[in-house]
C-alpha cells in the first residue's frame, strides 16, 4: 500500500511538472516595427544570379550613396543565392564562398554599414537553396545565431527543396529562431504565394512574396525548361485577387524585386515602378547600378512616386475602372489625398477623357471614399511634378501603349 501511495505521489508530481513545462511559452514571432513602410533597397538576383562577389557589393553600396538612391530611401543591400560555400564547415556553420568573398562576410557587412546602409542575406527553408547551396532545414537556430553575430539586418528566406515540409511551421521556426538570436532582422518570406502566406504570415514575417519570380517584360509569361514560369510585372499585379486587405505596415504583400533598368523600354520601366508604388510593394531594385542610365535613376528616385509607396497609411491600391483598355488604379493616402494611375494595357495609343463625377471612389476593404460630386480635388501630375487643374473638369490626356499617368488628388 505504501509503495502504491508513493508511486501515485511520484506520478502526480511528474504529471504536474510535465504540464508546467508544456505551459511555458517561449517568446515567438517576428521583430515588430521593422518595416512600417515597404522596405527599399537592392537585391543581386535579377541581374547577377549567383555571379556575385565582394567587389560588386562594395561598388553597389558606393553607388547607392553617391547616386542619391540612399537619400531617396534605398537602404538595404541584399545578397541573394550563391554567397555561400557549397558545404557547411565541420561545426555545421555556414561559410561565405572564399573565392567570391576572400575577406569573409563580416568585413563586407561592416563596409556596407559604414556607408549608412543595411545588409541582408539569403537562405532557404529546404535542405538546399534553389541554386544548390546549403539550406537551413534542421539548422534554423544555429543559422539565426550566425546571422545575428554577422550583424545582418534582413533575411530573405526561399522555398526550394522543401518536399514534405509544412510552410507555416517552417517559416514560424525560422522566425522564432531569429527572435531567439536577439538581433532585429527583417524577415522576408519567399514561398511564392503557393501556401497563401497572407492568411498566416503576419505574426511571422514583415513581408511575403505573392508570386513566382518576376521577368523583365510588361505582361508576358516566360516558361523555363524545368517546368516553371517567371512573370511579367503586370501578370504579377493581376495574379492574386482579394489579398490587398492582408497587407499593411509591417506586413506587406511583396510583388518581387523590380526589373526597372533590365531590358524593358523606358516607358515600361515607368509603368513598372508606378505600379509597385501603387501596390505598396517593397521597392527592391534589381539592376546593375554600375551601368545604370540616367533615365533609370530618375525613375527609381522619383520622390513623388516614392512618397506614394512610402505613405504611412500603408494601404495597397486597387483597380477602379477599365475603359477601352485603359485601367484606372487608385490608392488612399494618409493626408486625405488619393493616388490615381492611368495605365494603358494595350498596344495602341489612347485618349483619356475621365469624368470625375461619374467615377467616385469607394474602397470596400478599408472604408475610404472620394465623392467628386461633393469634394473638389486639386490634381498634381507626379511624373511632370506640376499641378494640372482640378476635378471640376474632366481629365483629358493622350497615353501611349504601356505607359502610365500618375496623379495625386488633393482635397
Amino acid at each position: 500500500m505504501k509503495k502504491l501511495l508513493l508511486s501515485l505521489i511520484i506520478s502526480t508530481i511528474a504529471i504536474q511538472a510535465f504540464a508546467q513545462g508544456n505551459s511555458y511559452k517561449q517568446g515567438t514571432g517576428k521583430f515588430e516595427g521593422l518595416a512600417m513602410t515597404p522596405p527599399m533597397g537592392w537585391n543581386s538576383w535579377n541581374t547577377f544570379a549567383t555571379n556575385i562577389d565582394e567587389k560588386l557589393v562594395k561598388e553597389t553600396a558606393d553607388i547607392m550613396v553617391s547616386s542619391g538612391m540612399a537619400a531617396a530611401g534605398y537602404n538595404y543591400i541584399v545578397l541573394d543565392d550563391g554567397w555561400m560555400a557549397k558545404e557547411r564547415d565541420e561545426n555545421g556553420n555556414l561559410v561565405a564562398d572564399p573565392i567570391k568573398f576572400p575577406n569573409g562576410m563580416k568585413v563586407l557587412i561592416d563596409y556596407v554599414h559604414s556607408k549608412g546602409l543595411k545588409f541582408g542575406l539569403y537562405n532557404c527553408a529546404g535542405t538546399r537553396t534553389c541554386a544548390g547551396y546549403p539550406g537551413t532545414r534542421g539548422f534554423e537556430y544555429q543559422d539565426a545565431r550566425f546571422y545575428a553575430n554577422l550583424g545582418i539586418d534582413f533575411l530573405k528566406y526561399d522555398w526550394c527543396n522543401t518536399a514534405g515540409i509544412n510552410a507555416p511551421e517552417a517559416y514560424a521556426t525560422m522566425s522564432n529562431a531569429l527572435k531567439t538570436a536577439g538581433r532585429p532582422i527583417v524577415f522576408s518570406l519567399c514561398e511564392w504565394g503557393d501556401n497563401n502566406p497572407w492568411d498566416w504570415a503576419k505574426p511571422i514575417g514583415n513581408l511575403w512574396r505573392i508570386s513566382g519570380d518576376i521577368y523583365p517584360c510588361f505582361d508576358c509569361e516566360f516558361k523555363h525548361p524545368e517546368n516553371w514560369s517567371s512573370w511579367g510585372f503586370m501578370k504579377i499585379v493581376e495574379m492574386r485577387k482579394d489579398i490587398r486587405k492582408f497587407s499593411g505596415p509591417d506586413h506587406w504583400n511583396d510583388f518581387d524585386m523590380m526589373e526597372v533598368g533590365n531590358e524593358m523600354t523606358g516607358i515600361e520601366d515607368r509603368s513598372h515602378f508606378a505600379m509597385w508604388c501603387m501596390m505598396a510593394s517593397p521597392l527592391i531594385a534589381g539592376n546593375d547600378f554600375r551601368k545604370m542610365k540616367p533615365e533609370t535613376l530618375a525613375i527609381l528616385t522619383n520622390k513623388n512616386l516614392i512618397a506614394i509607396n512610402q505613405d504611412k497609411l500603408g494601404i495597397q491600391g486597387f483597380k477602379l475602372t477599365v475603359e477601352d483598355g485603359v485601367e484606372v488604379w487608385v490608392k488612399p493616402l494618409s493626408d486625405g489625398a488619393w493616388a490615381l494611375t492611368f495605365l494603358n494595357r494595350t498596344e495602341l495609343a489612347k485618349k483619356i477623357n475621365f469624368d470625375w463625377k461619374k467615377n467616385s471612389i469607394k474602397d470596400v476593404d478599408f472604408g475610404y471614399e472620394a465623392d467628386f460630386n461633393k469634394t473638389i480635388f486639386k490634381i498634381k501630375d507626379l511624373w511632370k511634378n506640376k499641378e494640372v487643374g482640378t476635378t471640376k473638369k474632366n481629365f483629358t490626356a493622350d497615353i501611349v501603349p504601356h505607359d502610365v499617368i500618375t496623379l495625386k488628388l488633393i482635397p
